[in-house]
């Protein structure tokens, strides 16, 4: 799937193996929290989506034995995590859960990461061009505002995070962008 000179971090092999155990439901109350938090601060994040917004897109990170669906509409956007992506979705990207978190930073390109083989997509690729049009605008750091709710804690844990998922600080960073969309 990857190419063999790839740049693009996986997810330490421990830790993927632990999340087999993990029980998802406390996975899933924190991520619905995070997209919560999300959408209250960037009312508007889905509305680039016009009518895709009504679509089932699968993420699935190729390192890690769990998958996510994401229903971004706009009055109820809702992600569930699944051992197995349905198979009912409109859309499809999978690839290292770095390369899938990076795509929404901006710290990867999704068109690089897409024809060095590093994600695969199928399915609808109107509405991923969508899904990646409407992440781009938003110009939100998807990491950084999931755990923003922690309060002073935020800093701390977005550290974490990023080194365990191997993203680095974003471009929008970097140029001085505020993440508020």
């Amino acid at each position: 799937m990857s190419v063999s000179n790839s740049s693009v971090s996986r997810m330490p092999a421990p830790l993927a193996l632990a999340t087999r155990v993990l029980p998802l439901l406390p996975l899933q109350v924190l991520l619905g929290i995070c997209l919560r938090e999300i959408r209250s601060r960037h009312p508007r994040i889905f509305d680039r989506l016009g009518t895709h917004t009504g679509k089932r897109y699968g993420l699935a990170p190729t390192d890690l034995p769990l998958a996510f669906v994401l229903e971004p509409r706009r009055m109820n956007p809702r992600v569930t995590v699944v051992r197995t992506l349905p198979s009912n979705i409109d859309a499809r990207i999978a690839g290292p859960l770095s390369a899938l978190i990076g795509m929404t930073d901006g710290s990867y390109d999704g068109d690089a990461l897409f024809f060095s083989r590093d994600i695969e997509i199928d399915g609808d690729m109107e509405a991923v061009v969508a899904l990646r049009n409407a992440i781009d605008d938003s110009r939100v750091d998807f990491l950084k505002e999931s755990v923003a709710w922690f309060g002073p804690l935020a800093a701390p844990i977005e550290r974490i995070l990023r080194s365990l998922v191997g993203a680095q600080p974003t471009y929008r960073e970097e140029m001085g962008a505020t993440g508020r969309g």
